[in-house]
């Protein structure tokens, strides 16, 4: 006789996280890694997946990992998908060799690699223009 009443608290989790029956999480990848392109573990809830970062990805890119994500409710096998954000870390500290390196590849490299840079100056640009 009465109501039931049932009380559910759902804790965060430290690599996923849910938005209806999808599932997403961020991982950590070089900037060689984001460069070059690079298969990479990425942790899923039925465990580890290979994935293969493309070449160029940018600071912030989002792949989707389909069916990866929470099974639907009477769905018969069809679930959401996993959405991995890449964030690129630069390293914090280089040597003599490595600053050089790196100031080589700024040296020969064209305005075609940095299309938001290019992008920014013109906007600039033409807002100075304008004046």
């Amino acid at each position: 006789y009465g109501d039931l009443h049932v009380e559910v608290a759902v804790s965060s989790h430290p690599i996923f996280s849910r938005k209806n029956n999808d599932v997403y999480c961020e991982i950590p990848i070089t900037f060689i890694q984001a460069a070059l392109g690079s298969n990479v573990t990425v942790p899923t809830l039925d465990g580890k997946a290979e994935y293969h970062i493309p070449e160029g990805t940018q600071p912030g890119d989002i792949f989707r990992l389909k069916n990866k994500g929470i099974p639907f409710i009477n769905g018969r096998g069809s679930r959401g998908d996993q959405l991995v954000k890449v964030i690129i870390e630069i390293p914090r500290y280089i040597d003599d060799e490595q600053r050089n390196l790196l100031k080589k590849f700024e040296s020969i490299s064209g305005p075609k690699n940095y299309q938001k840079k290019k992008s920014f100056i013109d906007k600039i640009k033409k807002f100075f223009s304008n004046w």
